[in-house]
């Protein structure tokens, strides 16, 4: 009962922010926050939303298969927002754009503009159901299941107040939240790393010492070039991810497109891109705290999860528990109303082209959140892999063709067959599926995050080698 009640608390304070940033809200303060939002705000909030509970529950447990090499991924984020910086966001500003797929209809042409709004749609409803997935769990093992209250209902009453504070105000109540939220993420990480540490009888020094000895702490793999874990892969696949899963992703780049002015969304991009990595430094670090706990037995998405649960007097304070329900809920919301709102402003105006629509706006926000409840359910039913090895997995196959698109659009001056094009992005996740079937079977080799290179680089060949030259080109970089 005591944490429904900090749980109701906790929504109560974002509603009263959703209360106090919707007033007089319109279409443009839902899709755009008025081009008002302070980039210092948008930067701390997008990191929350970027974290989600996914991260809080499966990147402490990575260490138990990969050690600390998920930090090389990290390393390659950092380039991968500079080039968003510097590369995508002056092109988005200067074009003014609400919806980042704009860009393609007017560069690449209409069926090349609804592929990859549709391919949006798919990807992000698929990954923020995944990501949202972890916070239902978390609930339904820690407070709906000793109710009696079976799972469908906590889906349903989670998506329901997400839908409540963010029906009116949009992208603009969103950037307070999420600084809120990210807020609550992070006191919660930083106070159960306290309280494992104090489990273990040791000083915050001594800790740091610990760790740093631990054969789990090792970050780089030189060494093994087939391994997944190998630098390079992981290095330049985080490149890869961060571009495609940040700078051509609605949801993230929305906020981005909040602020002020070009300079102010470069800083945002840039602050939020250097602090991804002691962020997730601290989730590793506190992976292999746990390990010194819990040992080596239990299933990564397992271990923090059952720590908690088993806490009792003898050697944790209830507060513990608390914390994680509120680091779990702030990263897992953070993520999730971001990727409700994106989703209705891609329908709205990309499919329907009527951003100015505000009865089709509040329909359609109503609708997504039907879909999300659907795509969760079924993701409970057919996952059987690490929650974040899952979300990149569809990243790869889903967003493949947009950075196949973009790379198109944005560094050849040839025009496409527009009529082909998607067909060629259906085409390209197919053959990469084949691709990694082959290679496990003739040569024992998997693909990992690297998939995603490889299934732009088909896009991009594909839509190369069916293409003409343009002169008069709409937008080049």
């Amino acid at each position: 009962m005591s944490i429904l009640v900090i749980v109701f608390f906790y929504f109560a304070v974002l509603f009263g922010i959703s209360r106090l940033t919707s007033r007089q809200a319109d279409n443009n303060m839902f899709y755009r926050a008025n081009r008002k939002a302070p980039w210092y705000m948008v930067a701390f909030g997008m990191v929350g939303a970027s974290i989600s509970g996914v991260t809080f529950v499966s990147v402490p447990g990575m260490v138990l298969t990969s050690q600390m090499t998920y930090l090389q991924m990290c390393l390659g984020f950092i380039v991968g927002y500079l080039v968003i910086a510097f590369v995508l966001l002056p092109l988005y500003y200067r074009l003014n754009l609400t919806s980042i797929y704009t860009y393609l209809g007017q560069r690449l042409g209409e069926r090349s503009y609804l592929t990859g709004a549709s391919f949006f749609l798919l990807s992000k409803m698929t990954g923020a159901a995944v990501r949202f997935y972890v916070v239902c769990i978390i609930l339904q093992q820690f407070v709906f299941d000793p109710a009696g209250i079976p799972f469908v209902i906590n889906v349903v009453l989670m998506v329901l107040l997400i839908w409540l504070y963010t029906r009116r105000g949009g992208i603009g109540t969103l950037v307070f939240t999420d600084t809120f939220q990210t807020l609550c993420l992070f006191s919660a990480l930083i106070l159960i790393i306290l309280s494992v540490v104090s489990h273990l009888n040791l000083t915050l020094g001594e800790a740091i010492k610990t760790v740093a000895a631990s054969p789990m702490s090792r970050i780089f793999v030189f060494d093994d070039w087939l391994s997944p874990q190998h630098f390079w892969k992981q290095f330049l696949s985080g490149v890869f991810v961060a571009i495609v899963m940040t700078g051509l992703d609605q949801d993230m780049m929305q906020k981005n497109l909040t602020c002020k002015t070009l300079r102010d969304a470069q800083k945002d991009m840039c602050s939020y891109g250097v602090a991804f990595v002691p962020a997730n430094l601290l989730f590793l670090f506190l992976g292999v705290l746990l390990t010194m706990v819990l040992g080596t037995g239990l299933k990564g998405d397992e271990m923090l999860p059952s720590y908690i649960q088993g806490a009792t007097s003898s050697h944790l304070l209830p507060l513990t528990t608390y914390l994680f329900i509120i680091g779990i809920v702030a990263a897992s919301f953070s993520s999730a109303d971001s990727a409700l709102t994106s989703l209705t402003t891609c329908f709205c105006v990309d499919i329907r082209r009527q951003p100015g629509n505000e009865i089709l706006r509040k329909r359609t926000h109503i609708a997504m959140c039907l879909f999300f409840v659907l795509f969760i359910l079924l993701f409970r039913q057919i996952n059987s892999t690490s929650l974040i090895d899952a979300i990149y997995i569809l990243a790869s196959y889903t967003y493949g063709p947009l950075l196949g698109l973009f790379v198109f659009g944005l560094f050849t001056k040839k025009q496409p067959k527009d009529r082909i094009v998607p067909y060629i992005c259906i085409a390209s996740p197919l053959l990469c599926y084949g691709f990694d079937v082959m290679a496990q079977q003739l040569w024992g080799y998997r693909f990992g995050y690297e998939l995603l290179m490889l299934n732009g680089l088909l896009t991009f060949f594909g839509l190369f080698l069916t293409s003409k030259n343009q002169k008069n080109l709409c937008q080049s970089v």
